[in-house]
């Protein structure tokens, strides 16, 4: 499925398999999760993708085919691509071990050709072997929603009362992680969707309320996964001094001014971006250890545009996932 033009529903091309190029490797996508950054492209919210596109960077499958200089992988091996593609490896960020912030880094399903399709290429310093606890659907919303949850998660600190705005993919993922480490978890969802509240329930959490409440006691931290700028001041009034925002969304609408007391008391503002390699090592070894359930609907790769629609609208509990050949 191929993104032609921003604002227009993908289309369903057929063109010969790619070949992957020195460093890379070819795989044969078993499933691709849906991600609200895909719907950021499609919809135009973020600037200058590649055209045409494919979009999609929770990519699971097999790999069939080594470009030259290829050792990590062999052709069978099971493996997933995240959102981060490729990094130079020279810059200043790169060095430091930040190569999320690299300024010539290319992204998934958005610089480089994605996997909503049969088969991708993919740097092989990017690609990553999945644990064999995990069925490929179940996998596909690691590579993003549980990449994502798991720094901004690190970011937050490690207070004992987290709260989550936005209960959807990356969520639902990251409250299995923060109760397996002690962690009281509150959920805020949007103003009435009762559907939601159930869900965080059902997923252990503690509390699940209207975005517009305050939790029933102050906050160590909060994340934030919906693209609502409107939710920092809000998240601000509800932790305590000292405490840590994280914006965890790649695209967010404009902040609203808020009073400087509801920041004043040293609490913390901060955004993440993207992921680095050592968080998919990290993050990828916890699940191995510790299985962690995702819920997710299955989309056939063609019904890709009903998939981004049910997203857009928050017609979707867990993660979608397209399978090819479904």
């Amino acid at each position: 499925m191929t993104l032609e033009s921003p604002g227009r529903p993908l289309v369903l091309l057929t063109s010969p398999p790619p070949k992957p190029a020195e460093g890379q490797v070819r795989i044969a996508v078993s499933a691709c999760g849906v991600c609200r950054t895909d719907l950021h492209v499609v919809d135009g919210e973020l600037p200058k993708p590649k055209l045409p596109v494919v979009p999609g960077h929770e990519i699971v499958g097999r790999v069939v085919e080594t470009g030259a200089g290829v050792t990590q992988f062999n052709p069978g091996d099971r493996v997933g691509v995240p959102w981060l593609g490729w990094a130079c490896g020279e810059c200043e960020y790169c060095r430091r071990g930040e190569e999320n912030l690299c300024p010539f880094a290319r992204f998934t399903g958005y610089e480089i050709d994605g996997g909503y399709a049969d088969e991708a290429v993919a740097d092989a310093r990017f690609v990553f072997a999945i644990p064999d606890n995990y069925g490929d659907e179940e996998a596909a919303p690691l590579m993003c929603a549980g990449l994502i949850g798991w720094r901004s998660l690190k970011m937050a600190g490690d207070g004992h009362r987290l709260g989550l705005y936005g209960f959807g993919a990356a969520a639902h993922i990251v409250i299995q992680v923060a109760r397996a480490r002690g962690r009281k978890v509150f959920a805020f969802v949007r103003p009435g969707d009762e559907k939601a509240k159930a869900f965080a329930h059902e997923m252990g959490a503690a509390w699940a309320g209207d975005s517009d409440l305050a939790a029933p006691e102050p906050l160590d931290a909060a994340i934030i996964f919906a693209p609502a700028g409107e939710l920092v001041p809000a998240a601000l009034r509800v932790i305590r001094p000292g405490g840590t925002v994280v914006c965890g969304g790649i695209h967010m609408s404009d902040i609203p001014s808020f009073p400087y007391d509801i920041l004043w008391g040293e609490r913390i503002v901060r955004s993440v971006a993207n992921l680095t390699r050592a968080d998919a090592a990290e993050f990828l070894a916890f699940a191995g250890r510790n299985k962690l359930r995702t819920a997710t609907k299955r989309y056939r790769l063609e019904h890709a545009n009903q998939a981004l629609d049910d997203l857009r609208h928050g017609r979707i509990s867990g993660a979608a996932v397209l399978v090819p050949g479904a």
